[in-house]
């Protein structure tokens, strides 16, 4: 998965180089290029929080620019595009990483996983099957810690896998992702997919599919955990929409 500087089908949009893939598309993409031997690549699954994040901290676009693929993690960010004519079809990082478990990944094979709680490991082994899970846990905070991320890009680079699931929260996990870039011995794919194991493992319940398909796993998520997302949600989340009508007036 080499990196390739804005090739044919991939949209622009607000910053981001997206392929546009449904979530089936997307999980066999990786199937087929996902490989063991192969240099360390990451995905990326930026939504409207993410954008929102990046207009006050600039300084973090290089890690999404470093991904090897970037797809769209929001139903918001689709519907935005469409008003600017363009199909942008959200693959939600947490769909893309249960169509991986459930379709692709061997129960004998590595897999890898950074964060996560031992609840979410016990699960994913019983559900799966899965014989070589290779765990680790970084401390928190992990964002200013520097020794810890490069702990955990080494724990990648010691674990070569076909799959490397990163669910440390952003930017978290996109800073460990890019500091196992180039390492000695890292290889496979890494996706950077913050609570999809919560979901996968049932600690955490999702959205009905009524709601994400109707662009409101925001609004469930806010009303399971309204003290730590309301801020997210309702305070610093509409700015997505100032950001995308600059964007609009930047280009007439």
């Amino acid at each position: 998965m080499d990196k390739v500087n804005a090739p044919a089908g991939q949209v622009s949009f607000l910053g981001f180089d997206f392929e546009p893939m449904e979530t089936g598309a997307a999980v066999a993409r990786l199937a087929a290029e996902a490989s063991a031997a192969a240099p360390f690549a990451y995905v990326v699954t930026p939504n409207a929080d993410h954008r929102v994040r990046l207009e006050r901290e600039p300084e973090l676009w290089p890690l999404y620019r470093s991904a090897g693929l970037v797809l769209n993690d929001s139903r918001i960010l689709a519907r935005l595009a469409k008003f600017d004519g363009l199909d942008l079809p959200a693959s939600p990082g947490a769909d893309v990483v249960t169509g991986l478990f459930d379709t692709v990944i061997r129960a004998d094979e590595p897999v890898v996983i950074i964060g996560g709680v031992d609840g979410d490991i016990a699960a994913l082994r019983m559900r799966y099957g899965l014989t070589d899970i290779r765990w680790h846990q970084p401390p928190n905070p992990l964002r200013t810690n520097p020794q810890a991320i490069a702990a955990a890009a080494a724990f990648i680079a010691a674990n070569p896998a076909r799959f490397h699931f990163l669910c440390v929260g952003s930017p978290q996990q996109e800073m460990v992702a890019s500091a196992a870039l180039g390492q000695d011995g890292a290889a496979g794919i890494g996706l950077c997919c913050g609570a999809s194991l919560e979901f996968l493992s049932g600690r955490v319940a999702r959205a009905p599919e009524w709601m994400r398909a109707a662009g409101l796993e925001w609004l469930f998520r806010l009303g399971s955990q309204p003290r730590r997302l309301a801020k997210r949600y309702l305070i610093e989340g509409p700015a997505i929409f100032r950001i995308w009508q600059a964007a609009r007036r930047t280009k007439a």
